[in-house]
């Protein structure tokens, strides 16, 4: 019995290590997928979110998104600057005051020819100075009115677009350094918002023109149903041979160009011409900087320096500031201008889509014209003067 006994302790010695191995492997593989599964998720969870924002509606907002983080980092950047030149220009203002009163005191207008030249000469000079000062970026403003939130988000449309204004320029080394980066990556995301966008409305304003295509014409139903019974389908297939026409594009351009002219010189108090001007340097790209909206918008820190303005000097307006004050809340509008710009990009996207599409058709056509021509003209002269190879055959024989 003991014997046995001892003979199958073994064997069920080895059954308990073999079921405590397979436990083990089963607690193993069960840990190792539930440590994968949330792998996959976070997996799955990118995936979508790059696919999301491959699309036009996740290109816009990421575009939207990467210009107000750019104009809040270059607000916090720029600010910073301590800017010297607005004492410069008060020294330079005083030492010309004082010169005039040493000159007119000297001279005490006795000798007015000596008192003109020297006095013309102290000007010239400080109109040379004052102008290689502006030259340099001066525009009489400190770095807080300038760097306000309308105006560092048209500087960051600018830079991701290429436009250029130049109105506004980083002085930081800081600020140097991020716009590199923030045009490096910016600049292809505009390029994709570019692209997408055109192809969107592209495509909408081909539907829209076909539609109004079909209700403008005259739709001979009978015709259609004939074409059906007898299985040919090019009056079916008539609707895609639709091109929208250069002019259409145009119009649309027009359109749009003038209503942003009617827009900017409303709420940026410019002439209709300068509205009209600005509206198609930006389309165009060209951004010469001389009009810039937002550039003009009022701030907290005009308000602020013009109520600190109001408590040094008697003279000046009390209703300046609650003038101010008034205006100062124009972010509305701010956003208005910022999705003109962003939609007119995408107009001229649109417009160039269409464009090459017709003047790929028009290529075609030209080629198939010539190919006709080129063969009517053969026909012709081989009726005219009769084939050659004829003439190399009947002497062959």
């Amino acid at each position: 019995m003991s014997n046995k006994f001892q003979r199958s302790s073994p064997q069920m010695l080895g059954v308990g290590r073999g079921v405590g191995v397979g436990g083990i492997e089963a607690s193993t593989v069960s840990s190792t997928a539930s440590n994968q599964e949330p792998r996959k998720r976070v997996k799955r969870c990118c995936r979508n979110f790059v696919t999301f924002m491959c699309t036009q509606v996740g290109v816009g907002a990421l575009i939207v998104v990467y210009a107000i983080f750019g104009a809040l980092a270059f607000m916090q950047i720029e600010r910073e600057y301590v800017d010297k030149t607005s004492a410069h220009v008060l020294e330079l203002r005083q030492n010309c005051s004082q010169k005039l009163w040493n000159i007119t005191e000297e001279h005490n207008l006795l000798e007015k020819p000596l008192w003109v030249n020297e006095t013309n000469a102290v000007l010239r000079e400080y109109q040379a100075q004052i102008a290689q000062i502006i030259k340099s970026g001066y525009v009489g403003r400190s770095p807080a009115q300038m760097w306000s939130f309308p105006a560092a988000l048209m500087f960051c449309l600018s830079v991701i677009t290429m436009i250029g204004y130049g109105n506004m320029v980083p002085r930081t080394p800081w600020g140097k350094g991020f716009t590199v980066i923030y045009a490096t990556f910016g600049i292809p995301l505009y390029i994709l918002y570019f692209l997408n966008m055109g192809r969107v409305l592209a495509r909408s304003f081909k539907f829209l023109y076909r539609s109004m295509h079909d209700c403008t014409q005259e739709r001979n139903y009978d015709a259609r149903l004939e074409a059906l019974e007898n299985g040919s389908l090019g009056a079916l297939t008539l609707r895609k041979k639709i091109i929208v026409p250069s002019t259409a594009c145009l119009w649309v351009i027009i359109f749009y160009v003038l209503t942003g002219t009617i827009m900017f010189a409303n709420w940026e108090k410019w002439s209709f011409l300068n509205s009209f001007y600005f509206c198609m340097t930006s389309l165009c790209k060209i951004g010469f900087g001389d009009f810039v909206p937002g550039a003009s918008l009022t701030t907290a820190a005009d308000v602020d320096a013009a109520t600190h303005k109001l408590r040094e000097d008697i003279a000046a307006d009390p209703n300046e500031v609650s003038e101010l004050q008034r205006i100062t809340d124009q972010h509305s509008k701010l956003a208005i201008n910022f999705i003109y710009m962003l939609l007119g990009m995408g107009l001229v996207a649109m417009c160039r889509n269409l464009m090459r599409e017709e003047v790929r058709v028009k290529l075609k056509e030209m080629k198939e014209d010539t190919k006709l021509c080129v063969e009517d003209t053969r026909l012709r002269f081989v009726g005219c003067c009769g084939d050659p190879r004829d003439q190399y055959e009947n002497d062959y024989y």
